[in-house]
This record gives structure tokens, C-alpha cells and sequence, in this order.
């Protein structure tokens, strides 16, 4: 058989274990099993390409590049905290983008006739790519702490859209004019779309993160789909389609699940409001100790727990389970619920809940659970901030006005879980802390979760 017509069957089988892997990454329940086929589909299409006519006896760059690269991941991925995981997504992310980026560098530094066509692919590939790499980088750099805040200046979307349109401008001219380019002029293309990817990226808060991510994910399954085209790489073509598909999908979800267009988070400033000044919040943070809270699950009939990113910082998911099997012996049906922005990237918490071991079917989301809260005894917040303030329903001028939100004050009783009095990561007051039903229990997640896991055996 020709190794030609092998290599694109393994390719295409490759491409297979990618959709199929994906596919069962859809479910909590099959999500490992669907990694491992797309593991195996991925290395499938990295040896088969070991035989591709196009890598020119490389075999020693190409193996040192598997090397370096696997052995990086292996132990970054073995070390990383599971509160660390959306940085590291953020950075492997940037990675990918930056891969497709270097590829469409390769093939127009060559300087060699390409069709109108793949010169266009290539050239769109590399502004997509770059812009997520960079983008990307300043997404981990915030979320690891690197940098701080949000860099806003006057006329900024003005000079961001100004840095656009030039890089647009000289990558038609780079395809307009066949390989009669100068590489100077390459270069600032690049440097350009580097510059755009970090300054499209900076103005955004940490609350906007995770829409972030996933926007960036789907560029850069985009650039990769591009490159892969331009390449004749089908398992490259076909990788990219379906990342960069999904990736477009899990964006419109996430700012679905926060009520604001694509172009809200990318182009304006989280925390405008609507206009007004946000009504403060009325009466006081009343405080209830761990004992008392004890008491109150123990001879609840439904307890829900909302997990939030201070759960993930406290590392107390371990604790929060160990509760939860506590209150079920006692007979007490707990829930959680998970709202779709809650964390620091899409499904953050429940990747938290997995790794602790809570079981699949006692995890809701919002539209699931939202229901059930006024029929709720206990709502227990553990670290969750936006995703349940009643202002998202009662005020036009808060920042977040309109976002669907966990109807946690709903519920007969609620407690709050917080380490201080201070206002949440996106800087909002919440009206909940504030409410009649709404207990305070101060302290770090994994030091309260122990003391009502003491309490409870006590009783």
C-alpha cells in the first residue's frame, strides 16, 4: 500500500479519536475516557508523521522538540494545584496559538509561490494565532497574580482598533502581493499582532477570565484549522475545526450565563454599570458561629452548597465532601450548584468537585437547581461572590444587572463562608451578605468546612 494513502488513514483515524474524545468530554462521566482517546489519537498522528515525505530526515529536531515539550508538560502538569488549573489552561492555550503561529511564520519566510488562497489561510492564521498567543500569555499573567488589576488609558479601544487595522492593512498587502514581500515587512506584522493580542487583553478583569479563555481557545483552534490547510494536514484541519468550533460554542455559553455580548466583555469595562450609581446594600453582616451552622444542617431536610472560586483557593473541596457524607448519614439530601462563571475558567468547580469526589449526580447547574430554593432549608456559599447577589435581578445601575444568577436568597437559610468583610474579586458589593435570611461565617473555606465537620460529629 502506498505509505501516502497510510499516512492520511492514520491521520483520518486520528481525527476520529479527536471528535470521539471530545464528544465524551461532554459528560463528567466519560470525560476521562474521552482524554485518553484523544490521547491516543494525538499520538497516532505525531508517529505516523515521522513518515511524512515532508520531514526531510528531521527526525532529530522533531524528537528532541517531542521531548522538551513532553517532558515540561509531564512535570508542570504532575506539580500544578488544581487552583493553579486555569492559569495553566490560559498558558497551554497560548501555546497552541503561538504553534500555529510559528508554522504560517515557516511557511511565508520561504518566500515561495502559494495560492491566493493558502497565502490567505496563512496569512489569517497568523494574525489569529499571534493575537491568542500574547493574548493568551496576559490572561495566565493575571490569573497567576504577575499582573495586577486592569491597564486602561484614555482613547484606548480607539488605539487598540488603530493597531488593528494596521496589522489588517499590511497582511493584505503581504497576500496581495504573492511572494514579493520583504521580511522586514513580516516581522512587524508579527510584532504588531503581538502588540494587539496584549492590548486587547489588559483592559479585561479577572472576573471576565473565563470568557476570555474560552474566546482564545476557539482563535486558537481556528489558527491551528487554518495552518492545517495550508500545510494538507487533514488531522491538523480537522483538529482545529472542532476546537475551534467548540471553542466558539463554550464563549457565547459563558457570556450567556453572565447576560453581556462577546463585544461587552472585549470592548468595555467590566463594572460601567448601567449608567447609574449601584444602590448600596441596606441593613448589616450579621455572624453566626460554626456550631450554630452545625446544628442548623444537621436537622435540615435539603441543604444546597453554591462553591465559588475561595473554595478553590482554600482547597477545601476534600473537607466540604467529607460535610457532605456527614449530613446524608444523617439522612439530610444535599445538593450543589454550579453556576456556569463561577472559578477562574470554564468548569472550574466542577473539576474541584470531581478531584474531591463528589458523585455526578448530586452536582446541578443553574437551570437545574434554581427551582429548588425556596424549598431549601440551608444554602451554604462557600466562596462564591457575583454568581448569587440579588442585585443582578433587583438593580438596573449594578454591573452585573441582568446576569442569571443562583437564587440562593430564596432559600429559608442561607450562610456565607468568607474570610473577611471585604467586597468579592470583581470589587461588586453583595446585597445577599446584607439580607434577613443571610448568616456570616468568617473564615478561611478549609478551616470552617473542618470546624463543621468536628461540629457535626459531635452532635
Amino acid at each position: 500500500m502506498d505509505m501516502n494513502l497510510i499516512i492520511q488513514i492514520v491521520y483520518f483515524i486520528g481525527a476520529f479519536l479527536f471528535i470521539l474524545g471530545l464528544k465524551q468530554m461532554g459528560s463528567p462521566i466519560t470525560a476521562r475516557r474521552g482524554i485518553v482517546w484523544a490521547g491516543i489519537g494525538m499520538v497516532m498522528a505525531t508517529l505516523i508523521t515521522y513518515f511524512h515525505h515532508d520531514v526531510n530526515q528531521n527526525y532529530l529536531w522533531i524528537t528532541l522538540a517531542i521531548a522538551i515539550g513532553g517532558v515540561i508538560a509531564y512535570v508542570s502538569g504532575k506539580k500544578v494545584a488544581m487552583t493553579d488549573m486555569p492559569q495553566m489552561i490560559a498558558l497551554y492555550n497560548g501555546m497552541g496559538g503561538g504553534a500555529a503561529a510559528a508554522i504560517a511564520a515557516v511557511e511565508l519566510i520561504k518566500l515561495e509561490p502559494m495560492s491566493f488562497v493558502m497565502q490567505s489561510l496563512a496569512v489569517l492564521g497568523a494574525l489569529i494565532g499571534t493575537v491568542a498567543f500574547s493574548g493568551s500569555l496576559v490572561a495566565f499573567a493575571k490569573l497567576q497574580g504577575l499582573m495586577r488589576g486592569v491597564i486602561r488609558f484614555p482613547m484606548q479601544q480607539w488605539v487598540n482598533a488603530l493597531v488593528f487595522v494596521v496589522v489588517v492593512t499590511i497582511g493584505l498587502a503581504i497576500i496581495l502581493s504573492g511572494n514579493e514581500y520583504a521580511l522586514t515587512t513580516l516581522t512587524v506584522f508579527f510584532v504588531l499582532a503581538l502588540i494587539f493580542g496584549v492590548m486587547m487583553t489588559v483592559p479585561i478583569g479577572g472576573a471576565d477570565m473565563p470568557v476570555v479563555i474560552s474566546l482564545y481557545n476557539a482563535l486558537t483552534g481556528l489558527a491551528v484549522g487554518f495552518e492545517g490547510y495550508v500545510l494538507g494536514n487533514p488531522a491538523m484541519m480537522i483538529a482545529g475545526i472542532v476546537v475551534g468550533s467548540a471553542g466558539t460554542l463554550l464563549t457565547q455559553l459563558m457570556a450567556k450565563a453572565m447576560n453581556r455580548p462577546i463585544s461587552n466583555v472585549l470592548f468595555s469595562n467590566f463594572g460601567d454599570g448601567g449608567g447609574g450609581e449601584a444602590a448600596a446594600a441596606s441593613g448589616s453582616m450579621k455572624e453566626i458561629d460554626s456550631t450554630d451552622v452545625a446544628v442548623m444542617m444537621a436537622f435540615a431536610e435539603k441543604v444546597v452548597i453554591i462553591p465559588g472560586y475561595g473554595m478553590a483557593v482554600a482547597q477545601a473541596q476534600h473537607k466540604v465532601w467529607e460535610m457532605t457524607k456527614q449530613l446524608q448519614e444523617r439522612g439530610v439530601t444535599v445538593k450543589f450548584a454550579i453556576h456556569p462563571v463561577a472559578g477562574r475558567m470554564p468548569g472550574h468547580m466542577n473539576v474541584l468537585l470531581a478531584e474531591a469526589g463528589v458523585p455526578y449526580d448530586i452536582i446541578y447547574d443553574l437551570d437545574e437547581i434554581n427551582d429548588e430554593f425556596p424549598t431549601t432549608d440551608v444554602v451554604l456559599v462557600i466562596g462564591a461572590n457575583d454568581v448569587v447577589n440579588p442585585a443582578a435581578r433587583t438593580d438596573p445601575n449594578s454591573p452585573i444587572y441582568g446576569m442569571p444568577i443562583l437564587n440562593a436568597d430564596y432559600a429559608k437559610n442561607v450562610i456565607v463562608v468568607k474570610r473577611g468583610k471585604g467586597t468579592g474579586f470583581s470589587g461588586i458589593e453583595n446585597h445577599l451578605f446584607f439580607a434577613d435570611n443571610t448568616r456570616m461565617l468568617y473564615g478561611d473555606g478549609q478551616a470552617v468546612a473542618n470546624d463543621l465537620v468536628t461540629s457535626l460529629k459531635e452532635l
